[in-house]
């Protein structure tokens, strides 16, 4: 319980780490497509197989089994956990001005 506990911490900082974050973009970026020649050789011609397929028949009903099925219980227990608190980019810069 108390490490699953701290693994939501952990992963509620990295989503923490990523809202906060102001992006600008430096530099343009460049792409360059290579170009092809392709060349037809010959015209295809295509003949699929054809299947005459039975299917089984399925009958889907009920009946009461009696099994042994485990009791979870649960208990409250007071942990640590970390806290943490987020500034945007856009409040941080306000911040400094």
């Amino acid at each position: 319980m108390r490490n699953t506990a701290i693994a939501l911490a952990i992963a509620g900082l990295g989503v923490a780490g990523l809202y906060g974050c102001d992006v600008k973009k430096t530099q343009e970026g460049n792409v360059t497509i290579p170009k092809y020649e392709v060349e037809k050789k010959q015209s295809g011609d295509v003949t699929l197989p054809k299947y005459d397929v039975t299917a089984p028949d399925v009958k889907v009903s009920k009946t009461e089994k009696e099994v042994t099925v485990p009791k979870v219980t649960t208990e409250k227990e007071t942990i640590t956990v970390p806290k943490v608190e987020v500034i945007p980019a856009d409040q941080k810069a306000a911040e400094k001005k």
